[in-house]
């Protein structure tokens, strides 16, 4: 794990779009997101996850609804609404921009 304040301070800008992402072309509950995370070695935990959906909710980027479980309690699942898709395509377009220009500035 990166332990650069720099590096750092990015992976932590970086949580709130792969969320979303990882909501964007299905419904997932909380745990299959923090596994989808997991499995691209993006390093997050609950304690970080479960807030982070739940600003993202306030904010009106993701919404959810209640399933039942074949094992055990409901499960809430979480998908983008549409200002979250207008969110992650924005942040895709300046992920694009700034990958860009550090790959071509000073060559």
């Amino acid at each position: 794990m990166q332990t650069d304040p720099k590096l750092v301070a990015l992976r932590r800008g970086l949580l709130e779009p792969l969320v979303l992402a990882t909501v964007e072309s299905r419904q997932r509950y909380a745990a299959e997101i923090l596994s989808a995370l997991q499995e691209a070695r993006f390093p997050t935990q609950e304690g970080t996850l479960y807030p982070l959906l739940s600003k993202l909710r306030r904010d009106g980027l993701v919404q959810h609804e209640w399933r039942e479980s074949p094992s055990g309690p409901p499960r809430k699942y979480f998908s983008l609404t549409g200002a979250g898709t207008a969110q992650l395509a924005a942040f895709r377009e300046h992920w694009n921009e700034l990958t860009h220009m550090i790959n071509t500035i000073g060559r």
